[in-house]
């Protein structure tokens, strides 16, 4: 994927969303320990590559969503981290989607010069129930960021977060939360009534709420459904009607001089037609037609199609 960039891999579990990881169940399956953190061989300057005609691989505008194969707040990557936030700082004008489920890390694990936020990058904590929730909210809030966002998934259990987004916090309030069930390993159910909760509590603050997939466990009016296939999961999350594109999230995207850049010279998202019923498509950083889902290219719509 074009919008993914793992630094480091593997991780350790710290809380109940960790049980069913797909990073687990992906290493085990090649005769891997996703327990062993270790630093990505080829990866590590993903942002910073270029093309042979010297423009970035990754272009002004694009959204990249980091170690997702991880977390960013490991205390094991403890070592590389200064030399990842130097990656980030070289490209201001590329969004950075950080997500972690250790947020009592990040106050001593921000650069020097952080100051209120980068604005480039995303805070994100996972809140997989109410317990993490509780937990993790409150750190996030203290936290300073230009942009902070909520991910809770893998939602194994009724979450109110309406107190949290109607919270002080210390420069962004929370701009979008995503929800979706679990795959993998024996997945627990996501209840739809969950999902519609959530659904409700950001409507009313207008903020974007992105249902992106069911989880293979799916649970409506106590009624259980198995749904194998990520895309059918996508695509059900979109015709429950549970999304809310809030308040837009305001990026000051600029050059290294520190110059904003104008909408007209910012990467546009491009989609398949398909992509119109898939529940990612609030957040999605849109298809480059890279073929690694295996269909052949086809021509890419803007998102005002």
């Amino acid at each position: 994927m074009h919008d993914i960039w793992n630094p480091w891999h593997g991780c350790t579990r710290v809380s109940e969303g960790c049980a069913r990881c797909y990073m687990f169940t992906a290493d085990a399956a090649r005769g891997l320990d996703g327990g062993v953190v270790r630093r990505s061989r080829g990866g590590f300057d993903y942002p910073l590559r270029r093309t042979r005609d010297g423009a970035y691989k990754v272009r002004s505008g694009e959204l990249i969503r980091v170690c997702m194969n991880s977390d960013f707040f490991l205390e094991e990557a403890d070592p590389w981290r200064a030399e990842a936030w130097s990656v980030i700082y070289r490209r201001p004008d590329v969004k950075f989607f950080l997500l972690t489920k250790r947020p009592e890390r990040i106050a001593e694990c921000l650069p020097p010069d952080w100051g209120e936020g980068w604005e480039n990058v995303m805070l994100n904590v996972t809140c997989e129930n109410q317990r993490r929730a509780d937990e993790r909210m409150p750190i996030l809030l203290d936290v300073p960021a230009r942009h902070k966002g909520v991910m809770c998934a893998p939602l194994i259990g009724a979450v109110d977060l309406g107190r949290y987004l109607d919270a002080p916090s210390r420069g962004a309030r929370v701009g979008q939360v995503i929800c979706g069930g679990e795959n993998y390993d024996d997945p627990r159910p996501c209840d739809f009534a969950w999902v519609q909760a959530l659904s409700e509590q950001c409507r009313a603050r207008d903020v974007t709420f992105a249902f992106i997939e069911t989880g293979t466990n799916f649970v409506v009016d106590g009624r259980r459904y198995r749904i194998p296939r990520k895309a059918v999961q996508a695509q059900q999350a979109f015709k429950a009607g549970v999304e809310h594109r809030g308040r837009p999230v305001e990026w000051r995207l600029t050059d290294p001089l520190g110059m904003e850049l104008p909408a007209d010279e910012l990467y546009e998202p491009r989609y398949r037609a398909r992509c119109r019923t898939c529940g990612s498509h609030l957040i999605c950083n849109g298809c480059c037609n890279c073929g690694l889902c295996g269909e052949p290219p086809e021509e890419l719509l803007p998102a005002s199609w």
